[in-house]
């Protein structure tokens, strides 16, 4: 019965190629553990919140995919001909039903399932990861569209080809189970090797620390050709320690900072309820209630930051701080540094791993 806690990865930056491994693509998209009873299907999120209203085109498709008694772990994905759109995804949690129904027609998302839980009276937790996917795969009906098997493979080489070549498809990765694994709740029990890289960007401005004794995220910014100052978001994850030293760091940059800042209006409205945008203060319904405020810096300072991929113009998840640039000067953090990787078709992807 939910809730149900997903079990997760450990981030390593090398493949893992130990004997009894199995590989799998890390889809970008919503983690989402279904749960079926009967007529009864609830899709359940990685930190409790119900999807169910967001997803209604699922419900059905699900229904005729999965046994009638059963918990699935998976993932919620909207596919297009460029790959997997995030922002779609991100774009059906959405508080108004007509909007969800709307959208629902317009970008139907996907289901790609890759862990059984629970089939009939039987609870798999403790049942080895080989056998768990050998069930999933008998009970799994993936002739319907936007209903599907993660594909699967024990060859490391292969995975690797997956890594490189598919992650213009929008494929976040690679993960690698051990054969043997139970499903551990909310425990780092898997691999995951994720696409990173980094990037030289302006420091901006910085938000302070929930705690309020330090420094919480760097507010990045990459200029384009026109010489516009973007924000594409942030750095943070930082310890305790350096949260309070980069305090120190910061506050010679933050005298006059107004002055001639690029982001001076955005200063100005940023404690706006109303603000809305990609202004690092503007509010979106997944930040709402959340404050947003931020502080102003000279534009002097360049960090290098790890990120994982670009989406929109903007850093598809938070990058970490690698270090402080004195070095380089602001005007040279553009764009053009950014590396730019193909469109892959997942149709390609799909019709050669069943190959395998």
């Amino acid at each position: 019965m939910p809730p149900v806690r997903p079990m997760l990865a450990t981030l390593v930056r090398d493949l893992p190629r130990s004997p009894g491994l199995y590989y799998e693509p890390k889809w970008d998209g919503f983690r989402c553990i279904v749960f079926r009873d009967g007529d009864e299907i609830e899709l359940g999120s990685r930190n409790d919140r119900p999807l169910t209203r967001y997803f209604p085109e699922l419900l059905d498709l699900l229904a005729d995919a999965l046994p009638p008694r059963c918990v699935v772990d998976g993932e919620i994905v909207v596919v297009t001909e460029e790959g997997l759109d995030f922002d779609a995804l991100q774009n059906r949690l959405h508080p108004a039903a007509s909007r969800v129904r709307k959208l629902a027609h317009e970008t139907p998302a996907s289901f790609v399932a890759f862990d059984v839980l629970a089939l009939d009276d039987r609870d798999l937790t403790g049942t080895p990861f080989a056998q768990r996917r050998g069930l999933l795969q008998d009970v799994l009906d993936t002739a319907l569209s936007r209903v599907h098997l993660t594909p699967l493979t024990d060859d490391p080489d292969v995975a690797e080809d997956w890594f490189t070549r598919f992650e213009g498809a929008g494929f976040d990765g690679v993960m690698a189970k051990d054969r043997t694994l139970p499903y551990q709740q909310d425990k780092r029990a898997m691999w995951k090797v994720k696409h990173e890289r980094t990037a030289d960007c302006v420091v901006a401005g910085f938000r302070w620390h929930k705690d309020g004794q330090g420094v919480g995220s760097l507010l990045l910014g990459l200029y384009d050709d026109e010489g516009t100052l973007h924000h594409v978001g942030v750095a943070s994850s930082f310890t305790a320690a350096r949260r309070r030293e980069l305090v120190d760091e910061l506050a010679p940059l933050r005298e006059n900072a107004l002055a001639h800042h690029p982001w001076r209006e955005w200063a100005d409205t940023a404690r706006d309820p109303a603000a809305t945008g990609r202004m690092p203060g503007g509010q979106s319904r997944w930040s709402a209630g959340k404050d947003l405020s931020w502080e102003p810096v000279r534009i002097e300072l360049v960090a290098e930051v790890r990120y994982e991929h670009v989406q929109a113009g903007r850093f598809r998840h938070g990058g970490r701080l690698v270090r402080f640039r004195p070095d380089r000067t602001p005007d040279s953090c553009t764009y053009a540094q950014l590396d730019e990787v193909p469109p892959a078709e997942l149709r390609a992807f799909f019709d050669e791993v069943g190959t395998r």
